[in-house]
């Protein structure tokens, strides 16, 4: 039955728990834990906790279980679980794999923070990485070895939106039986079906596109039983990196709608990419969907033709002129988050990326006048015009 239904079907009524009182909207179960009619049943439930049974809500929680759920059948995985900030996805899916002496290949194209994890917090315990430019597949090809533990990256890159074939690169892994982890975020859960291309854990911020309307903070990793149980929820549930109940509720909420936001978002990116393709103020447009981006037929297999919902401009007159145009904004926001309802500027050499040095800002394309463009829902034609006046007073 739920195993044939369509992606928007799963979105509104998958794992859904309805309590005694059958509410229509999933109900939110703020405890932080449960309690046991015995002693005996309490000690039964920490030797093995059952299908719909909770200990503590570090642990589990049924709203929770409820986004777990919805997200592991939407994305066509076994399970998953929810954490309490995108961040905690990526560093509890890495760490809780890896131990002192394993090998890491990365794609060298990634947000700061999860750089910071790669270089600063698993180099610091022991773990070796090697960085490699991720489109690159003969790269990859040669920085893996028998003794790789497991290969992470961006599904696309963050901010210059690098496209990395998730199927070649997985292959390529499980050649060596190395974990293939993926952080899908702008790929979206719309768009993006990395665990059928072989990806084992896939990670989201769910405080992107999946809440897509700023409210709250939410990650989670996603992949086979064996995976989540065996491997991620002893670490997670003991480092307390868990979900709260409320910020749970919002992302099922949130899950409702993602489907018909991000798809309308998405057109419209393409829409402003191709207005200000060749523009006279910029030295590039950066856009998946663009006939012209380097990747563009891996986007037409990999995610069915969308380019997503972020592009980049990169202006000419560096950082002077990517401020002027930031502080002509009317409609956009200046902020650091993505895939909200709000469209969102941010200009990541002095904000996401500001720690990584300048060597490495410029082998990545981070220029200084490039500006990280996150596309809302607002009227498509407002932003175009919005974009055209500020770049002119960028000039």
């Amino acid at each position: 039955m739920s195993e044939n239904w369509k992606s928007r079907t799963k979105l509104v009524h998958g794992g859904t728990r309805r309590s005694q009182y059958n509410e229509v909207s999933e109900a939110i179960f703020l405890t932080q834990g449960f309690v046991y009619e015995t002693a005996e049943q309490a000690e039964a439930r920490f030797v093995e906790i059952g299908e719909d049974e909770f200990i503590y809500a570090r642990y589990g929680n049924p709203t929770v279980a409820m986004f777990e759920n919805r997200i592991a059948m939407l994305e066509g995985a076994e399970d998953a679980f929810a954490t309490a900030s995108g961040m905690a996805a990526v560093s509890g899916a890495l760490t809780s794999l890896l131990k002192a002496g394993d090998h890491v290949v990365s794609a060298k194209a990634l947000f700061g923070s999860c750089l910071f994890i790669l270089e600063s917090i698993l180099a610091r315990y022991g773990v070796e990485v090697t960085f490699v430019d991720g489109t690159n597949l003969d790269e990859w090809r040669a920085a893996v070895r028998p003794d790789t533990k497991a290969v992470f990256f961006e599904s696309m890159s963050n901010p210059t939106l690098e496209v990395i074939d998730v199927a070649a690169v997985s292959e390529i892994a499980h050649a060596v039986g190395a974990t293939v982890v993926v952080d899908n975020v702008f790929s979206t859960p719309v768009f993006s079906n990395a665990i059928a291309q072989g990806a084992d854990l896939v990670i989201y911020s769910a405080t992107k596109h999946i809440d897509g309307q700023g409210r709250a903070l939410g990650g989670v990793i996603i992949g086979s039983k064996e995976l989540i149980r065996g491997t991620v929820e002893p670490y997670m549930k003991h480092t307390g990196g868990s979900m709260s109940p409320f910020n749970a509720w919002v992302m099922l909420k949130g899950l409702e709608t993602i489907d018909l936001r991000v798809r309308a978002q998405a057109d419209s990116a393409l829409k402003i990419a191709k207005a200000f393709e060749g523009h006279a103020g910029l030295e590039r447009t950066i856009y998946p969907g663009l006939e012209a981006h380097a990747q563009n037929p891996l986007v037409q297999t990999q995610l069915d033709g969308y380019g997503g919902t972020v592009l980049s401009l990169d202006l000419k007159g560096g950082k002077e002129a990517a401020f002027n145009f930031l502080n002509a904004l009317t409609i956009p926001v200046i902020s650091n988050n993505l895939g909200d309802a709000k469209s969102i500027a941010t200009h990541p050499a002095t904000t996401t990326h500001q720690r990584l040095s300048d060597a490495q800002k410029d082998e990545l394309g981070i220029t200084p006048g490039l500006v990280r463009f996150s596309v809302g829902l607002e009227d498509v034609d407002d932003l175009i015009a919005d974009l055209k006046q500020a770049l002119t007073a960028a000039a």
